[in-house]
């Protein structure tokens, strides 16, 4: 079993991790794998959130009258 890990700097940035070490991670700093790689996730900056408001209100734009819904963030 993998031990649980509680400081992200005990990781190496640039090892191969498996799901299973990523499920033993217990910091609060936000990350994700890509082909195995560790990436820090970082905050969306002005231009991606102006994208994501004019893709949510396309969509909500196109199902309006509609009898189903949809939400521009994790629910």
């Amino acid at each position: 079993m993998t031990q649980a890990i509680n400081d992200i700097n005990k990781l190496d940035p640039n090892a191969i991790y498996t799901y299973a070490d990523y499920l033993s991670w217990r910091f609060n700093e936000m990350v994700e794998l890509i082909k195995g790689k560790m990436v820090r996730m970082s905050a969306p900056v002005e231009y991606h959130q102006r994208i994501s408001w004019n893709l949510s209100y396309l969509i909500a734009s196109y199902l309006w009258e509609k009898s189903c819904r949809a939400y521009s963030a994790p629910f």
